[in-house]
């Protein structure tokens, strides 16, 4: 298994302005209730703009490649977590199976519990973004977003979605259920881009 090691902090600092670091504490939050993944019938599907459209049960998931992923994780409520060991499959690896189409310059995360967000596509090039089934060796709590999660370190980690399910390849951005609700189109915690809104 290969491990990827990413420096995702700007210069020499590692904590963005107006976070606060938790050490190896990790705080759950969710809105709503906790979805309940069954294994057996659990599947994860690519489609929208790509050549190939993709589709794994949970056991064929496993059977892909793994890598490991050092970085660190920003949440928008501004507490911070440092060198999160992730270990999952690679995006971009599903993306050469995939085949995104040259106009998909956009993609939807849809997940168990009807939570979207969405991200451009470049992001899914980045080495240090997978979709992670264990967390410091461990499986995923579900209350983390277990069986799987996205990671995506750059941004806040509301796009690290939880409990991943597919994703839709589009031409156009379509804002997710917290873009919708007030929170900014990307999500860059470097330049504290929280909200779509200004106070």
């Amino acid at each position: 298994m290969e491990r990827i090691e990413i420096d995702t902090a700007r210069g020499k600092e590692r904590v963005p302005p107006g976070q606060y670091l938790v050490g190896d504490r990790w705080p759950i939050l969710t809105y709503g209730s906790t979805p309940w993944s069954d294994l057996e019938n659990w599947n994860f599907t690519m489609g929208g703009l790509v050549e190939n459209p993709l589709r794994f049960t949970w056991s064929e998931w496993n059977e892909l490649p793994t890598v490991e992923v050092k970085a660190d994780m920003h949440c928008v409520t501004s507490w911070s977590k440092l060198d999160n060991v992730w270990t999952g499959v690679q995006a971009k690896y599903l993306l050469e199976l995939a085949k995104p189409k040259p106009e998909a310059k956009f993609f939807s995360v849809f997940c168990d519990g009807g939570y979207t967000t969405n991200v451009p596509v470049d992001e899914l090039y980045e080495e240090d973004t997978l979709f992670a089934t264990h967390h410091n060796g461990e499986p995923l709590e579900a209350g983390h977003g277990g069986p799987m999660r996205l990671v995506i370190p750059r941004l806040y980690a509301w796009k690290s979605a939880k409990w991943v399910r597919g994703l839709e390849f589009l031409t156009e951005d379509k804002p997710g259920f917290w873009e919708q609700n007030g929170y900014h189109n990307y999500g860059d915690p470097w330049r504290e881009q929280r909200y779509s809104f200004s106070f």
